[in-house]
């Protein structure tokens, strides 16, 4: 069977550095740090009191406070990116055949603030169960797609993918293989997540994941340094338009870059650990490449999972360097995560937009904070650090790993 060739024309962005796709690029090339003391609720308390919060956002500039308040705040974030991103891909939807157009959307966690807020209001309370009506409908993860497909009229293949901080990479390769098979002609895909909660600190600070660099927030998300300490929480949204290239063209559309393919594999290890070996990171790499029918040395840039853990940087690069060999050095590594944080079931969509823009502008963006040499890294590879770097891209792939051992690694090519 032939598969379709498959296309990106629209993309739209709220993210801890901008919000909207030309300030999170702006914020990107310009090395900005997403980082900042928490503002949403009192941290006197907590090991993390700081995280990558959206900035100057209001939701009622985007939907009426009747509409907002029905949703969770990973839907409102959704809502937001993928309206951006239908209105930048120029669909026009008078004309849409909507049975053809789908949304397959990622979050890892979902409604994680409506749920706290439910269970606390109820523990506060005389143990009546007065829970409000919107409660489920708020906080399931499937409903993020739900409502752009109610919003919208999209009647084409509708779920979420949840593989935690895979969520969004896995929802995108879905996509791209439903489009593929001609099982739809434009799927909306991305992800969203809105964890910067007591319960979303509180638990990522009980497995000991974040860093506790209080003062030096702007400083705490330090991929690949030696002295990194844990990963920096952050919350937003990715979303792009994912399109046969035969409709695309039919409809004069622009076209970003082509979505050569994806890999997935499963480290099959440890509930929150990498393989000490990068494992399934080569396994996922190899598949991607070999899915795409791209050579290793074909690849300009990696956007890498890049967290800022001790454990998961090391093991990532091991892993790049022994599928890329005497090429691992020609290629621009980075993390964006060191500006946005960790935006767990949104990365894969928000880490495959800057790559793709990266290529549109053949300027890598930086990896920042980085200070001190760490021994156990590949000293070959160019870390893109510090600084944003220009050069010809006409290859990318864009990494992403969840909690549980879910890997995905996708790719995109110049158009």
């Amino acid at each position: 069977m032939k598969f379709k060739r498959v296309v990106v024309t629209g993309m739209g962005a709220l993210t801890p550095i901008g919000n909207n796709l030309e300030a999170y690029w702006q914020g990107l090339i310009n090395g900005v740090s997403g980082a900042a003391p928490i503002t949403y609720f009192d941290t006197e308390k907590f090991k993390t009191k700081f995280a990558c919060e959206l900035k100057n956002f209001d939701v009622t500039d985007y939907m009426d406070r009747k509409e907002a308040r029905r949703l969770d705040k990973f839907s409102q974030y959704a809502m937001i990116a993928s309206d951006e991103a239908i209105k930048d891909s120029g669909l026009n939807l008078e004309t849409v055949d909507k049975s053809r157009v789908g949304v397959i959307w990622g979050a890892g966690i979902g409604g994680l603030e409506t749920f706290q807020e439910e269970v606390l209001n109820f523990a506060a309370g005389d143990g009546t169960p007065k829970f409000n009506p919107f409660f489920i409908p708020k906080m399931i993860a499937d409903i993020a797609p739900g409502n752009i497909s109610i919003k919208y009229g999209f009647m084409g293949p509708n779920f979420t993918t949840v593989s935690a901080c895979a969520s969004a990479a896995n929802a995108m390769f879905d996509a791209l293989n439903y489009i593929r098979l001609g099982y739809a002609d434009v799927i909306v895909s991305g992800g969203s997540e809105a964890a910067v909660t007591i319960a979303g600190m509180g638990g990522f600070n009980a497995m000991h994941a974040l860093s506790t660099r209080n003062d030096s927030p702007e400083t705490a998300s330090r991929p690949f340094d030696a002295t990194r300490d844990g990963f920096v929480l952050g919350e937003g949204a990715g979303a792009l338009i994912i399109e046969s290239y035969e409709h695309a063209v039919a409809r004069g559309a622009k076209i970003y870059a082509e979505f050569a393919g994806g890999g997935l594999s499963a480290d099959a290890h440890h509930l929150t650990a990498p393989h000490p070996d990068g494992l399934g990171v080569k396994a996922v790499m190899h598949n991607c490449l070999e899915n795409s029918g791209l050579s290793p040395e074909e690849v300009d840039t990696i956007n890498t999972h890049g967290t800022s853990t001790p454990l998961g940087d090391v093991a990532e690069l091991k892993a790049i360097s022994e599928v890329f060999g005497s090429h691992a050095p020609n290629i621009n590594i980075n993390s964006t995560k060191s500006m946005t944080g960790h935006l767990l079931g949104a990365a894969g969509a928000i880490e495959a937009i800057a790559s793709i823009l990266a290529m549109q502008n053949n300027l890598v963006p930086p990896t920042i904070n980085h200070t001190t040499v760490d021994e156990r890294i590949d000293a070959r590879l160019n870390l893109t650090l510090n600084k944003a770097q220009s050069r010809e891209i006409n290859v990318a792939l864009s990494n992403t790993f969840g909690f549980g051992g879910h890997n995905v690694c996708l790719a995109f090519k110049r158009f």
